[in-house]
C-alpha cells in the first residue's frame, strides 16, 4: 500500500493532512479529538503576545456562500487571533506535542511589526518543543487594521524583514503564510524567500464581504446593525490558491522553496492536485468545519487508493508533477484542434448545452424536432462550455482531432508538428518536447 507519510521541513507526519491556523485548532481539546480522528499534524491557531488581550465579537462570526443544493461552497469569517491567554496556549502546546510525538505541531504567529515583540515570544514558544512556527502574514481583517497580518504580508520589504528576525531568534523550521490579497504572489515570496524562510503557505483568507441582509441594510455576519469584511475561504476559493501555488512553483526565484498548500481543500482530490502542482503538504481548515475531524479519514483512505492505482509509493513520487505543464499563455499549442462528442446514449435531452451554445457561444450544437442535440464542428472552437453546463458526467466531452485530419471551421489540416509552440526559445517545455 501507498505510504503517505510526510517529511515536511525535515518534520514528519503520518499523513499530509494537516489543519490549518483557524478555529479548529485553537486550543487542547480541539487539537486532541483532531489527531485522534487522524490528522497528521496542525497549525495551533495564532499566538500575539502578551499585552493587551484581544477581544472578539459576541455575535456572528461566519457568513456563507451555498450552492443551489445549500452546500457550503465559501466562507467568510471576521474572527481574529485567538483571545485565549499566551500562556495559556504555550502550556497546552507543549503537553499535546508531548502526548503526540508523531505528529507535527506548528505555532502560528502575529505580534507587531517590532524586533523585540518577535524577540520576545520566539523563545517561549520554542520551549513548547513544536516542531516550528508559522508567520501570519496574511489576515485580512481585523489585525490588518493594527498594522499585522495582511497589512505586513502586503509588504515584501517586512516580510523579509520579520522572517529574518525569526530566523536570528528561533532555531526551528520558519513557515511565512502569504496573503492573496495581493498583485502578483511571487515578490512576497521571493521575500520571504531572501528573509531566509524555510518554506512559504498558501493562501490565507480573501478580503470579502459575502452578502448584504436587505431587510436590516447591514453586511453579513452582522453585529448590532452593522458589518465588516472578512476573510473568504472555502472550496470557492480553491481555483485562486491553486494558481498562486503554481506561480511560486515555477518561479525561477523561488523555484524548490517547500510550499504548503491551503484554500479549499475539501477532499483527497484536491489534496493531490495541490500537491502535483507542488505543495509537499495541504492544510484544511472549512472541510474540517463543515463536515467534523473525521473527514479526514476520507481524505487519508482515497489519496492512498489513487496512489495505489497510480503505482506511487509516497507522496513525493508525485509532488510538482504538474508544474512542468503549467505555463503562460503564449505558449500554448495554437495548431492542438479538438472537437466536442454528445454521447447520445448518456444525453437526458434537457438542452442546457444548446442553450448555452446558441445564446452565448458560437452556434455549434444543432437541436431536432424531437430534442436530439448534435455538435455542428464547422462551429465548434471546442470552448468546453457545453461539457461545463451539462448535469450528466461524461457525456460531453472533448475529443482531439488527428494529425492530417481537416479542420471543418478552418479548412486547414491538422498539423504534426507545433513549430509555434516547440522551438519558442522561451518556452520551458520546449526541449522536452522537441
Amino acid at each position: 500500500m501507498a505510504d503517505l507519510t510526510t517529511e515536511f521541513l525535515g518534520i514528519k507526519s503520518p499523513n499530509p493532512f494537516w489543519l490549518a491556523s483557524a478555529p479548529p485548532t485553537d486550543k487542547e481539546y480541539n487539537v486532541r479529538r483532531a489527531f485522534e480522528a487522524g490528522w497528521g499534524g496542525v497549525v495551533w491557531k495564532t499566538l500575539g503576545s502578551e499585552g493587551p488581550p484581544v477581544v472578539n465579537v459576541n455575535g456572528p462570526r461566519y457568513g456563507a456562500i451555498y450552492g443551489a443544493d445549500r452546500r457550503l461552497l465559501g466562507l467568510n469569517n471576521i474572527e481574529l487571533i485567538t483571545d485565549r491567554p499566551l500562556q495559556t496556549n504555550l502550556e497546552e502546546i507543549k503537553r499535546v506535542k508531548a502526548d503526540y510525538p508523531d505528529r507535527a505541531i506548528i505555532v502560528s504567529l502575529m505580534v507587531p511589526c517590532e524586533e523585540q515583540a518577535w524577540k520576545d515570544i520566539l523563545p517561549l514558544v520554542e520551549e513548547t518543543g513544536a516542531d516550528g512556527i508559522e508567520l501570519n502574514f496574511g489576515c485580512p481583517h481585523g489585525m490588518s487594521e493594527r498594522g499585522m497580518g495582511a497589512a505586513v504580508g502586503q509588504v515584501p520589504e517586512y516580510i523579509e524583514m520579520v522572517t529574518r528576525w525569526c530566523k536570528q531568534y528561533y532555531s526551528k523550521p520558519v513557515i511565512v503564510k502569504l496573503t492573496p490579497n495581493i498583485t502578483d504572489v511571487r515578490k512576497p515570496a521571493e521575500a520571504a524567500k531572501r528573509g531566509g524562510a524555510d518554506a512559504v503557505s498558501l493562501i490565507n483568507t480573501i478580503n470579502s464581504i459575502t452578502s448584504v441582509n436587505l431587510d436590516t441594510m447591514s453586511p453579513e455576519p452582522s453585529i448590532d446593525g452593522k458589518g465588516s469584511h472578512g476573510g473568504y475561504c472555502g472550496p470557492a476559493v480553491k481555483p485562486i490558491a491553486m494558481s498562486m501555488v503554481s506561480e511560486i512553483a515555477r518561479n525561477p526565484e523561488t523555484r524548490g522553496l517547500p510550499i504548503s498548500g491551503i484554500g479549499g481543500v475539501t477532499t483527497w482530490r484536491d489534496a493531490a492536485e495541490f500537491m502535483a502542482l507542488g505543495c509537499g503538504n495541504v492544510q484544511v481548515c472549512t472541510a474540517a468545519m463543515t463536515y467534523g475531524f473525521k473527514v479526514v479519514q476520507e481524505m487519508i483512505s482515497g489519496l492512498s487508493d489513487w496512489m495505489d492505482e497510480k503505482g506511487h509509493n509516497s507522496i513525493q513520487d508525485f509532488v510538482g508533477m504538474a508544474v512542468p505543464n503549467v505555463t503562460d499563455w503564449q505558449y500554448l499549442n495554437l495548431n492542438y484542434v479538438a472537437k466536442a462528442k454528445i454521447d447520445q446514449d448518456a444525453c437526458i435531452k434537457c438542452g442546457r448545452c444548446y442553450a448555452a451554445c446558441e445564446d452565448t457561444s458560437h452556434q455549434a450544437i444543432s437541436m431536432s424536432a424531437d430534442r436530439v442535440f448534435e455538435v455542428i464542428d464547422a462551429e465548434c472552437v471546442a470552448c468546453n462550455l457545453c461539457v461545463d453546463v451539462c448535469p450528466v458526467e461524461d457525456c460531453i466531452s472533448m475529443e482531439a482531432m488527428k494529425p492530417g485530419e481537416v479542420d471543418p471551421r478552418t479548412g486547414k489540416v491538422v498539423e504534426k508538428e507545433y513549430a509555434n509552440w516547440t522551438t519558442h526559445p522561451n518556452n520551458p517545455g520546449a526541449v522536452a518536447a522537441e
